[in-house]
């Protein structure tokens, strides 16, 4: 009986052996292809535990996630205008076939992402090449991302591979051309900064030309209101000093005599040169004489 425990033990670590490698676990992240003589024989996506047949059969797994195929530079493409882009993309994509991804690809991710590319910059510039820089920039930046999803997804199905989205991270113009596009709209801001000056000064002047004819009416409109006024207060006074006049004509010329010393000799420096017999000094010669007519 001794003599049979080492056989034993080796039949047990043989059969140990066997069953760990007809034995293998499929992760949920994961797809699994079981090969038997290279040849595919089956595929399994479900998670688990699983069987296969020791040394005529092996396994490979492939990622069931969705994965990022990015852009490490800018791609340049062309519009309608024939003005070049500068574009920065995203691709997300998962292997939903995985018998038909080894069979284009042989299962190599590289490959794949090789393809891909292809089709996803062959879609590109046939859409920006229907498009102009405002389209591909702002204006029908999302519709490009839906459609170039739809017919690159259509090619990734032939190896088995689902797009998920594509993305335009960045569409910015060249250097030299965003050189060209500033300084010309650094022109047109220039151009239409001088219209509004130039309307701000024929407006401005239109103003002051109104704001003159109203005051030099206004000026005029009270000349004429001062002269009116002036005019009625003259004939009053006038009307005043007649009727006075007519009243006492003596008194009102020795009144008015009066007044014509007191302005001549308000000053002692003042000098007059008349004649001894001239009119003006009739009150001064005699003026009881004519205060007694009175």
């Amino acid at each position: 009986m001794k003599d049979k425990l080492p056989l034993l033990g080796g039949a047990l670590l043989f059969f140990i052996a066997l069953g760990s490698m007809s034995l293998f676990t499929v992760d949920q992240r994961q797809h699994a292809i079981v090969f038997q003589l290279g040849e595919i024989k089956e595929v399994i996506s479900e998670p688990g535990l699983s069987f296969k047949w020791p040394l005529i059969q092996n396994v490979r797994y492939f990622d069931k996630r969705i994965l990022t195929m990015d852009t490490p530079e800018p791609e340049r493409f062309i519009t309608s205008e024939k003005k070049n882009v500068l574009v920065d993309l995203f691709v997300k994509w998962r292997i939903v076939d995985p018998r038909t991804y080894y069979t284009a690809v042989n299962g190599d991710e590289a490959r794949a992402r090789t393809r891909l590319d292809q089709t996803v910059n062959a879609g590109l510039r046939e859409e920006f090449g229907r498009r102009t820089v405002h389209d591909v920039v702002s204006g029908e930046r999302d519709k490009i991302m839906d459609d170039m999803r739809v017919k690159a997804d259509q090619d990734a199905r032939k190896i088995g591979v689902q797009i998920v989205d594509v993305r335009l991270k960045r569409v910015e113009l060249p250097l030299e051309v965003s050189e060209s596009v500033y300084r010309r709209m650094d022109a047109e801001r220039k151009r239409v900064a001088n219209e509004l000056r130039s309307e701000g000064a024929a407006e401005a002047e239109k103003i002051r030309a109104d704001a003159d004819r109203q005051r030099e009416i206004i000026i005029a409109e009270a000349y004429r209101e001062a002269q009116s006024t002036k005019g009625a207060g003259d004939a009053k006074a006038a009307a005043i000093y007649a009727q006075a006049f007519s009243q006492n004509p003596e008194f009102y010329s020795f009144y008015r005599s009066l007044e014509a010393y007191r302005q001549s000799f308000r000053n002692k420096s003042d000098v007059m040169v008349l004649e001894p017999n001239s009119e003006f000094f009739k009150y001064l010669k005699n003026p009881a004489s004519r205060s007694g007519k009175n």
